[in-house]
């Protein structure tokens, strides 16, 4: 067995047939890695699926989301907290139409467009079943350009994602009626107090208008709001009062910053949280490929990418949730 092992090493580590390159010290080519051209292409008709029926969403000629065509008359579904303001869209085969936003939906974080056009025979997803995707099963997304696909797998159970409510990224310190309200005791660095120019010592007396002067009451009426919305934050600071405007953050960003994981991670999704139900997988998309189809390896539509949140993990709404809010929004377009 030991000479058999010995004798298999050195094909293990050679490049693949035909593929090896003189100044190439990989062990395995680069077109043959998880999302090489050749690993793509062998998703063969689920790739073209993919590409064909996900559109580029743009705002002043710049990505800022994906969308999936739901609907042959050019009706597009999307992530909503990313497409404000967008104006055109732009197929896989280069193609840009002008939109028209029809529906928007708080609580899946969906909206609806329609592309202005008289094709009505657009190329359109076909759904399938999320319950019969397991962790660890194969799934797919276009990528950003609509030139490639990322390809990863279903990383955990479908859940409820909870309401994660909104951080001013401060350490409360001492309270009550001899300190005057509410001290900061710390200040996260490049968190939203930060940002909006809160110091260490700086005593809350006020948030929203309300007055406080306890810890929990800070908390309370500061996680009313969520990530992104402005809360105003007074304070006396020394003998001088003080107003300021904190436009809240994502509870695990702010209190994670020192996170290995997070600092790779680059930019994630402003709203992550309070979702009915989500399918997670690993899919390496950025921040502005929210709001296009998730698929399957039969092409199937399974769900729609809805949440960045952090370097491997992305949340997708559930197909069975986007199809009933689809749904609605076609009974009352107008």
């Amino acid at each position: 067995m030991k000479v058999f092992i010995l004798l298999l090493l050195p094909f293990l580590l050679h490049p693949l047939a035909g593929e090896e390159d003189a100044n190439d010290t990989s062990l395995l080519n680069e077109k043959f890695r998880l999302n090489g051209t050749a690993t793509q292409d062998s998703f063969g008709i689920s790739k073209n699926v993919a590409l064909s029926t996900t559109v580029r969403l743009m705002r002043n000629d710049k990505l800022i989301a994906l969308g999936g065509i739901v609907d042959t008359n050019g009706f597009v579904l999307t992530k909503a907290s990313d497409c404000v303001g967008a104006r055109e869209a732009q197929t896989s085969d280069g193609k840009k139409y002008r939109l028209k936003i029809k529906k928007r939906d708080e609580k899946t974080d969906l909206a609806l467009y329609q592309l202005i056009s008289e094709n009505d025979s657009f190329p359109v997803v076909r759904w399938g079943d999320e319950n019969a995707t397991r962790t660890g099963d194969w799934v797919l997304s276009s990528f950003s350009m609509l030139e490639e696909i990322r390809i990863g797998v279903a990383s955990g159970n479908p859940r409820k994602i909870g309401r994660e409510g909104g951080v001013i990224g401060v350490i409360l310190g001492a309270d009550g009626d001899s300190v005057g309200g509410v001290r900061i005791s710390e200040v996260v660095p490049q968190a939203a107090a930060d940002k909006a120019g809160l110091k260490t010592g700086d005593i809350v007396v006020r948030v929203d208008g309300r007055k406080v002067k306890s810890r929990d009451q800070v908390v309370k009426l500061v996680g009313s709001n969520d990530p992104g919305d402005v809360v105003r934050i007074d304070v006396n600071r020394k003998s001088e009062s003080k107003t300021f405007n904190v436009t809240l953050g994502h509870r695990s960003v702010t209190f994670d910053l020192f996170n290995r994981n997070l600092q790779m991670s680059g930019p994630v999704s402003k709203r992550k949280d309070n979702f009915p139900m989500i399918i997670q997988h690993d899919l390496p998309l950025p921040k502005n490929s929210m709001g296009g189809p998730l698929f399957n390896l039969k092409g199937e539509c399974i769900g729609f990418n809805i949440a960045r949140v952090d370097r491997v993990t992305v949340y997708a709404l559930p197909s069975s949730l986007v199809r009933k809010t689809l749904a609605a929004f076609m009974d009352r377009k107008s």
